[in-house]
């Protein structure tokens, strides 16, 4: 009887932690959806300006989000172009060809860096900056080019352990016979294990990505403002999704300006779905991909 009672017990907790997480996500995602969804509509990305000149950059956007759908895009996009190729190659590495000694000193970098507060990695790169001011480079300034490498240092512990851990997590059969079909340990590493760990790499590119999406701390610090505009090029201010609802949320003067920064803010949950869709059919892909060509 105790045991059933036990068993009864903690069948209970389970289910209950399961309901506190799913109705925490469901009332915030559910609020932000209300008040977010009466402000979704052209003016609410292009403000007065023509939508095709604004796109295309030849008219201002002043009262719209779309320079900052722009900025979060290029930001995202910069940031994966710059953590994806060292953060999977560092897994793998750690994972396959790493010694003993290696592997525990690149395990604690990857826990110091993973450790470090993103506001403090913001303020790295703008005392970065600074000193490169005084020293080489007098014009330098915070720019979509330093807030991308800043997030790349931030996401690349994410990268790095998603990756070991989801080749560690294969079965130790794929290694020997890959082996024995005559595969060199290079080989087996991008031919065989790769593939086959792709779901769960994919999981930590889009943890990555999301990472990237929704930090301001970060971007505060190293080149994101206010009315900047259409991104201009890697070595200039920028405006992005998470500093104008933040912004918005800090200086609104009236109900409109609020509700443009609700609607912001779903904005920037339903580009995060959109690149979590993205990443399960490129995953689906390559798991087809891999399939087919393993039955060949």
């Amino acid at each position: 009887m105790n045991r059933v009672l036990r068993h009864a017990v903690l069948y209970g907790m389970m289910w209950a932690s399961v309901l506190v997480v799913l109705g925490g996500v469901g009332t915030l995602t559910g609020y932000v959806v209300l008040r977010g969804a009466p402000a979704l509509g052209g003016a609410l990305f292009f403000g007065d300006a023509p939508p095709l000149a604004a796109i295309l950059g030849e008219a201002p956007v002043w009262e719209g989000i779309w320079p900052a759908c722009a900025g979060t895009i290029c930001l995202v996009g910069l940031t994966m172009a710059l953590a994806l190729f060292p953060g999977i190659g560092c897994g793998i590495y750690l994972a396959e060809f790493a010694s003993g000694a290696a592997a525990r000193r690149i395990r604690t970098a990857l826990d110091i860096l993973a450790g470090t507060p993103s506001i403090v990695m913001g303020l790295s790169g703008f005392a970065l900056i600074l000193l490169l001011r005084r020293t080489i480079l007098p014009q330098a300034n915070t720019s979509l080019l330093l807030a991308a490498g800043c997030l790349a240092l931030l996401v690349l512990p994410v990268l790095v352990s998603v990756t070991c851990e989801a080749l560690e997590s294969l079965p130790q059969e794929l290694r020997l016979t890959a082996l024995a079909l005559g595969f060199t340990r290079r080989q087996m590493a991008w031919k065989v294990l790769l593939p086959a760990a792709g779901r769960g790499i994919m999981g930590g590119v889009v943890l990555a990505v999301g990472r990237a999406a929704e930090d301001t701390a970060v971007i505060m610090l190293t080149g994101v403002v206010a009315n900047a505009g259409l991104p201009a090029g890697i070595s200039e201010t920028f405006e992005a999704l998470p500093f104008t609802v933040f912004y918005t949320a800090a200086q609104y003067q009236t109900q409109d300006e609020l509700m443009r920064g609700f609607g912001a803010a779903l904005v920037l949950l339903a580009l995060a779905a959109l690149l979590l869709a993205l990443a399960r059919l490129l995953d689906a892909g390559a798991r087809h991909r891999w399939r087919r060509g393993g039955s060949v």
